[in-house]
């Protein structure tokens, strides 16, 4: 198996970890449940998968020059520039994201409202990089592994994903933001 199956095999392990993450979290702030192990457990495997799943996609694209003259068809790779785009703003946010509920408790508690302004406004960011990344690479994954050859199925997957993502990006915004709101700004919480 080459750099570039190993690569689409783990970004659809990364897929399925990272919609058992936001399934466990949107739980979690709806029903105000928090278990430290479930964090973890669905929490690790995503980003073990997804930092091998960036180093194997590097590894494609800057060893093996997959597709790096991105300039000769813009309007043909515009998905392209988009999954790579999304791929590399992944990190620096889920750095932000790991920390961001002791970011919130410590602003809120310090009445610093425009840093908890700016966390709020991550978690969109965030949710929005992370799912058009997983809209714009599943199929793709699914081609390069061989398990999808039709252009025209691919284009009726593509678009139920682009929904599903879309109702995911929702559902979890207004459970995470909500959550985070009656947390911190609640009277006798911690503002």
């Amino acid at each position: 198996m080459g750099i570039r199956k190993i690569n689409a095999a783990l970004g659809l392990f990364s897929i399925a970890a990272i919609l058992v993450h936001i399934g466990y979290t949107v739980f979690a702030y709806l029903a105000f449940y928090y278990n430290p192990t479930l964090k973890v457990l669905t929490a690790v495997p995503f980003m073990a998968a997804t930092c091998l799943h960036a180093v194997c996609g590097m590894g494609t694209v800057f060893l093996q020059s997959d597709g790096t003259r991105l300039d000769l068809y813009p309007k043909q790779n515009v998905r392209t520039i988009v999954q790579r785009v999304t791929a590399a703003l992944i990190f620096p946010l889920l750095i932000l994201h790991i920390n961001t509920y002791s970011m919130l408790r410590t602003s809120a508690e310090a009445g610093q409202w425009f840093f908890f302004a700016l966390l709020m406004l991550s978690q969109p960011v965030f949710y929005a990089i992370t799912l058009a990344h997983v809209a714009t690479s599943l199929t793709r994954g699914m081609i390069t592994l061989g398990w999808l050859s039709d252009r025209e199925r691919q284009k009726r997957i593509d678009r139920v994903v682009y929904i599903v993502c879309a109702a995911l990006f929702a559902v979890a915004l207004w459970a995470v933001v909500k959550g985070q709101l009656a947390m911190f700004l609640k009277p006798g919480g911690a503002a």
